[in-house]
């Protein structure tokens, strides 16, 4: 089964859903494409027998996050809600997610790619949260980096919003593999064939059973954080500043207020 859409694909076969984010170059998550998203998650909620949600891109990167232009005062808080709808969508799923990014997968888009249960990366990737940047932070980042790499190194990301190769987030944890882009293609089929063999209900027992055991509740942990982003950080002048300066191509002028 195979469905194109305006800004995704999407294809169901083995029992495997593939979406492929299809708004190149980049791949910048207007809130239009995360409701396409969306509305395929929904779909798979209920799928007895699906044994993986696969995320892949068109395309020069993975993505480089959510339209900037869309995070503006009569539209954040539709954006957040639309963003973040995708990862209570997929905490739902019971199959696993997997990440194949072959390119640089930044803010919003770095958000997506982590938050999938296995991430595998060409060496061509590159992983990063550059939000602090203009005036806001990663609110999706900031509930699940401290479990990916603990809490100093989350950090450490977060609020300085440089970027790190694949090898690096591979080393500290945030990523899963690191791939050569040669054998990229080759690994990521025979990784996603060793999840085809096996069965779906215990594959998705699986990782329930890893969840019920790491997790105190990641929905609540967004809850909160989406409270702050919206009732406290978006009220404040710097946020408002640092995305019209983005939008302005000039640097931002801080008021820390």
């Amino acid at each position: 089964m195979e469905k194109k859409n305006k800004h995704i694909a999407f294809e169901k076969k083995d029992n495997v859903a593939t979406i492929t984010l299809d708004r190149p170059p980049v791949n910048v998550l207007n809130i239009e494409m995360m409701r396409e998203i969306n509305d395929v998650l929904r779909g798979l909620r209920s799928d007895c027998e699906l044994k993986a949600v696969v995320f892949r891109a068109n395309g020069k990167a993975f993505s480089a996050g959510v339209d900037v232009s869309e995070h503006t005062a009569d539209k954040v808080q539709e954006m957040i809600e639309v963003f973040h709808e995708i990862f209570r969508l997929l905490n739902s799923i019971a199959a696993p997610s997997v990440a194949v990014v072959d390119g640089a997968a930044l803010g919003g888009g770095c958000e997506l790619a982590t938050f999938c249960d296995i991430v595998l990366a060409s060496e061509k990737a590159k992983f990063g949260q550059p939000e602090i940047k203009v005036g806001v932070f990663a609110p999706v980042a900031s509930a699940i980096f401290p479990w990916l790499v603990g809490r100093n190194r989350a950090l450490e990301l977060l609020l300085t919003g440089e970027s790190i190769d694949a090898r690096e987030a591979e080393r500290i944890g945030l990523i899963n593999k690191a791939l050569t882009v040669d054998e990229f293609d080759a690994k990521v089929s025979e990784f996603l064939g060793m999840l085809k063999e096996k069965s779906a209900v215990v594959l998705q027992i699986a990782k329930k059973s890893v969840d019920a055991g790491l997790y105190i509740s990641v929905g609540a942990a967004l809850g909160k954080i989406e409270e702050i982003y919206l009732n406290k950080l978006m009220k404040t002048e710097d946020a408002t500043e640092g995305l019209k300066a983005f939008l302005e191509k000039r640097p931002p002028v801080w008021k820390n207020k």
